[in-house]
């Protein structure tokens, strides 16, 4: 959420800024003035209306000992509709206050100077590419006939059991899920990441918090009894572990990382793109999230974006990685990078990660905060990024990888699944 002493300041510049996400912010930024002139001015009148009050209950303790009782009485009424309308000012400011707060979580977050201007996916910028060209067979197949063919991944299964979207891994289909989860943590670990466990459900204040509530409820999962939702990416609930939190000085970096189960309705997905694991309503991921000062967080966004780099060259696969322009952003982001694997066998690029910068965005819902070396109060960066997504990765490794009558397994994932080729 954009702080309203950044909007306050320049309202231009955050109508300016939010235009290269293609998003008209006037009408908005304009009402969040106006509501908070509004607050500003109710409580003037609050404050005054209670030093009256604190005057006048002096005057009645005056008036009694003076035996003047009848004035005494009379101050009392002023005091009595002090009383009142000081409630009936309260309540305003409540409701100002609510309509405030409802405004300016419909702002998203400003894009950072780098993003490049554009409406769609099709705009992104190509900042980097990398991996060597795939070398296929003849009769390569997609991943989903790879699949049913060395019975590695049930697509028929999952929708017995639950519906299109929940695959079922069997075999060393399953065994080269639980290696790359492992893989993914054991690097991030020794890149100096925690590793924590965080609940797949959460409360509504944690996806508010993260950005996911009011914005994207219509992509999660939701527990009407109990009020919580399905975690759509570990983000959510790691990211939360600081809420509320004020860290101290030299508590910096924050860097954990975590595996989840992670689901998500993908409302209106359809066609080719949702071929086999292309696209999931539940799918595993390994997350890192990092949380910093704000003079260093794009000095942390660079370091993310090397170390998934690092990740898919070490699986020895085609990449690139784009910088999304303001169209494609998300609602929270102030920058972001997408990492995307190329699948021969498909003809088609398959997104992989997405790092990004939140700056304080969400740190201002989450009410994340520092002390500073002089003692004050300032608002931390949040980071994050996927290190990685398995379902893409896992169809970019079998397409990749097919030869004739087998599967090679990368040699880096080799100690982890204890076998060097599906067939």
């Amino acid at each position: 959420m954009l702080t309203l002493k950044v909007i306050r300041e320049n309202p231009e510049f955050v109508i300016e800024r939010l235009a290269v996400k293609n998003f008209d912010a006037r009408a908005i930024v304009e009402q969040v003035i106006a509501l908070d002139d509004r607050r500003k001015a109710l409580q003037t009148e609050s404050d005054a209306l209670v030093a009256e009050q604190k005057k006048a209950a002096a005057r009645i303790g005056a008036l009694m000992k003076e035996g003047r009782r009848e004035e005494a009485e009379e101050a009392k009424k002023e005091v009595a509709s002090m009383k009142a309308k000081s409630s009936d000012l309260l309540a305003q400011a409540e409701v100002n206050n609510k309509e405030l707060e409802s405004q300016l979580v419909l702002l998203p977050n400003m894009p950072y100077k780098l993003v490049p201007l554009g409406k769609s996916a099709a705009d992104n910028l190509i900042v980097k590419e990398g991996g060597p060209e795939p070398r296929l067979p003849e009769n390569a197949l997609p991943h989903w006939e790879l699949a049913k063919k060395y019975d590695i991944i049930d697509f028929d299964l999952g929708v017995k059991i639950t519906g299109a979207g929940f695959p079922v891994y069997k075999g060393k289909g399953a065994k080269l899920q639980r290696a790359l989860i492992n893989y993914f943590l054991d690097r991030n670990t020794a890149a100096g990441y925690k590793e924590v466990e965080p609940p797949v459900v959460v409360n509504a204040a944690s996806g508010f918090g993260t950005g996911q509530l009011p914005d994207k409820e219509a992509q999660m999962y939701y527990v009407g009894l109990d009020d919580f939702y399905l975690v759509p990416t570990a983000e959510v609930p790691v990211t939360n572990i600081f809420r509320d939190v004020i860290l101290p000085a030299d508590a910096f970096p924050q860097k954990l990382t975590a595996y989840t189960p992670c689901f998500r309705r993908e409302a209106g997905s359809y066609g080719k793109d949702v071929r086999g694991l292309n696209r999931l309503h539940q799918f595993d991921k390994v997350e890192i999230v990092r949380v910093e000062k704000p003079e260093d967080s794009y000095a942390a966004l660079d370091e993310m974006v090397a170390h998934v780099e690092g990740l898919v060259k070490e699986l020895g696969l085609k990449y690139h990685i784009l910088r999304l322009c303001g169209g494609d952003m998300s609602f929270t982001s102030a920058i972001t990078y997408d990492f995307e694997l190329y699948s021969a066998a498909q003809g088609r690029w398959l997104e992989i990660s997405s790092v990004s910068n939140f700056e304080s965005f969400q740190a201002n819902r989450l009410h994340l905060r520092y002390k500073d070396d002089s003692g004050k109060t300032q608002l931390c960066h949040t980071l994050n990024g996927s290190s990685l997504a398995l379902p893409r990765v896992v169809a970019a490794l079998l397409e990749d990888n097919q030869k004739d009558g087998y599967i090679e397994i990368p040699e880096v994932l080799r100690p982890y699944t204890g076998f060097d080729r599906i067939d």
